[in-house]
């Protein structure tokens, strides 16, 4: 295996697995727990490979490209829609993101890690699921790495893509994206330059009803987004490569619709009958800013062994939907101030790694991780008057204030992995990373700000065992670590001071066991998990973090399986069933609250395919979660189907999302009246409405 063009992959926190569809055997080779290329045979953990054909068939139906990712990965929620990813939990932890090894999850929990990149310029996608003591915090629940494509050498490749997708409900029910790239080079130079664009119209229900804007987190009604990515791959010497990446990408509302409450101005004010009217203008919109580099050098001998350098820097502005605040009593307000805010965070950081065998059967891959993390954020306190006038369709900036107290992360880590083939089927790896973290918290309104400082130790260990006829079975424990967002848990009071109150970090234990299979046509994989820790983060009455010295727990099953047929047919399933726990104060394990709590969900598919025409009829299944506090989430079922055809002048789809027009609440919305109402007004504010029926036409060229 030639490692120079595995640069993008190996210092990174990716995985890799058996994908859902067919591949010609288990001797991929992709990024793995020990951070270097390595063989899915080879590989003591549930991990998957979305390859970039099965992505679009997803895409293709009309679904972004995290309601995708929902689909296509066992242990992965269905997604929320909208904009945020909030509660979308891998085996009902949080996941960490990252593209091309560069995190996009922050200390600050904004839950936008998919609204960063358009699926057009993706290459594939590698998962690992369960707690992850190698790539640092957040990784408690799996990672999701995405690899975006590259050039290859070769003459000019130029790829075209367009497509529009609408309910046919009027002649805003429309959206479009246009696709263009172009990739090449010679034996020492090759480069991808790559654009998307989106613009989205407005949406509609399983009812025909225009869906209500999602006020708290945003969605992507009237949103428009351009991805702009290019990167050159340039081969030094026969040992030494060099691999250069950039990255704008910008998806920010653009609409004229918002929403219109009659009774702001009234003698005793109150957000009821709210519509969703033209007319809307504001000074500060929701949108997605990103701008990110990514610098990464191999060298396949220095000191008899594998060298991987990577340094980055990534810069976003996350703007939010004017809100209102009930003054100065929630139960009883004298008036509702509207508040917007901007979230800005700035991540650089360096990885080093090499990759050593110390024998036939004994391999070694140890490094070190160094990142700052930079975060400030402020609010805007739109005009009263203006806002009561125009029913809050008009928010003109009154002034501005800091919306969270500012913070500085600095982490160091190091960390080893060493695997040794004790025997010609039995393959035993352990590993660790010992990550030091000071957090600088800036003064808060009055609130001192201080520094804490925090000291975790991961370890892993791991048993496969090769059949040597297609099947594998594993037994794994690891760890992994998060820390609760800084921000939203300072500046609340001034009994909250850093000082008096240092931040505890969450450190996830978890045990699994599993198995999979290929050949003669089967392609399955399947794991049972157990995960817990001593504590848990939840959110207040007024939405600030607080963490809980109570036990959690997180038990269940993820798997797929695919069969393949004669004759191009072909038929699956994948299962999801997570069950959520919490320990009282009377030391019973209880169901952890459904404002938190994972759906255990499935999926089911079959197809047909004779390489220049496919069909594909999917079944997607979220069941329903009730909690001992009597909350509840109601499930639903979708239908997507799919058609393509292949021709001479490029690839036409159609695809039909939500087939049978269902008419649904989402999970996010379901949540979101219980994180909102009734401090923040009435439930149907924010109850986020699921998208109707949808008919999708997309034409892709390749020249």
């Amino acid at each position: 295996m030639k490692k120079t063009m595995t640069l993008g992959l190996a210092v990174v926190a990716g995985a890799s697995a058996l994908p859902l569809q067919a591949q010609e055997s288990n001797d991929t080779v992709v990024v793995v727990g020990s951070r270097t290329p390595t063989q899915i045979s080879q590989i003591p953990g549930t991990v998957w490979v979305i390859e970039h054909e099965e992505l679009q068939q997803q895409l293709d139906t009309g679904a972004d490209l995290k309601s995708a990712l929902g689909k296509l990965v066992p242990g992965l929620d269905l997604a929320p829609q909208g904009r945020t990813n909030y509660g979308q939990n891998m085996r009902g932890r949080s996941v960490q993101v990252l593209i091309d090894g560069v995190s996009m999850n922050s200390s600050r929990g904004l839950s936008r890690q998919f609204d960063a990149i358009d699926p057009f310029n993706i290459d594939h996608v590698e998962v690992i699921s369960g707690a992850n003591s190698l790539y640092g915090g957040g990784a408690t629940g799996g990672i999701i790495n995405i690899i975006t494509r590259k050039g290859k050498a070769g003459a000019p490749t130029l790829r075209t893509q367009a497509g529009v997708t609408s309910g046919l409900n009027d002649g805003d029910d429309l959206d479009y994206h246009l696709d263009q790239s172009v990739s090449g080079g010679n034996e020492h130079v090759q480069g991808y330059l790559g654009v998307a664009y989106r613009d989205n119209g407005r949406q509609f229900d399983g009812s025909g009803n225009e869906i209500f804007p999602d006020i708290t987190q945003t969605d992507l009604q009237d949103n428009r987004s351009i991805d702009l990515m290019g990167n050159l791959n340039i081969v030094l010497t026969q040992e030494q490569s060099l691999s250069i990446g950039a990255q704008l990408y910008r998806s920010g509302y653009e609409g004229h619709r918002g929403v219109y409450f009659p009774h702001l101005g009234d003698a005793s004010p109150n957000l009821d009958d709210a519509e969703i009217r033209d007319g809307y203008s504001s000074d500060r919109d929701p949108a997605t800013d990103r701008k990110m580099i990514n610098v990464q050098y191999h060298h396949s001998d220095l000191l008899g062994q594998d060298f991987y350098l990577q340094a980055f820097h990534r810069e976003e502005e996350a703007k939010f939907n004017a809100f209102p605040y009930p003054s100065p009593n929630w139960r009883n307000p004298d008036y509702y101030e509207f508040r917007a805010s901007q979230q800005n965070t700035k991540l650089s950081g360096i990885k080093g790694l090499f990759d050593a065998q110390l024998s036939d059967s004994v391999g070694l891959t140890y490094g070190v991780d160094l990142s700052r993390e930079k975060f400030d954020a402020d609010q805007i306190f739109f005009d009263r008057d203006v806002t009561d006038a125009s029913g809050a369709l008009t928010q003109r900036e009154a002034r501005s204030e800091d919306r969270y107290p500012g913070y500085r992360v600095d982490t160091v880590a190091a960390f080893a992995q060493a695997d040794w083939q004790a025997t010609r089927g039995l393959k035993l790896s352990a590993g660790a990373r010992q990550q030091r973290m000071n957090v600088d918290v800036d003064d808060f309104k009055n609130v001192p700000g201080g520094s804490n400082h925090y000291d975790a130790t991961l370890v892993n260990a791991s048993a496969l065992y090769d059949y040597g006829n297609g099947h594998q079975n594993w037994l794994r424990y690891s760890q992994g670590f998060e820390l609760p967002d800084p921000a939203k848990y300072y500046g609340k009071s001034p009994d909250i001071s850093v000082s008096a109150n240092p931040l505890s970090a969450i450190k996830t234990d978890q045990v699994e066991l599993g198995w999979r299979y290929q050949g003669g046509g089967w392609s399955t994989q399947a794991a049972v998990y157990y995960a817990w820790s001593d504590k848990a983060v939840e959110n207040a009455e007024d939405l600030s973090v607080e963490v809980v010295d109570e036990k959690k727990r997180d038990y269940g099953l993820e798997g797929a399986v695919t069969r393949y047929f004669d004759n191009g047919f072909e038929a699956g399933s994948t299962l999801n069933l997570v069950r959520s726990e919490q320990k009282d104060a009377d030391g019973d394990w209880k169901k952890r609250d459904a404002r938190y709590a994972s759906l255990s969900s499935a999926t089911a598919f079959v197809g047909w395919s004779d390489f220049e025409r496919s069909v594909r009829l999917q079944a997607n299944h979220a069941f329903d979660l009730e909690d001992d506090n009597d909350r509840e989430i109601d499930g639903y079922t979708t239908l997507d189907l799919l058609l393509s055809q292949q021709t001479g002048f490029g690839k036409f789809s159609l695809g039909v999302e939500n087939l049978t027009d269902k008419q649904y609440s989402t999970v996010w919305g379901q949540r979101a009246t219980m994180f909102y109402s009734p401090y923040y007004g009435p439930e149907y504010l924010y109850d986020y409405q699921g998208r109707g029926r949808t008919y999708s036409l997309t034409w892709s060229h390749q020249y």
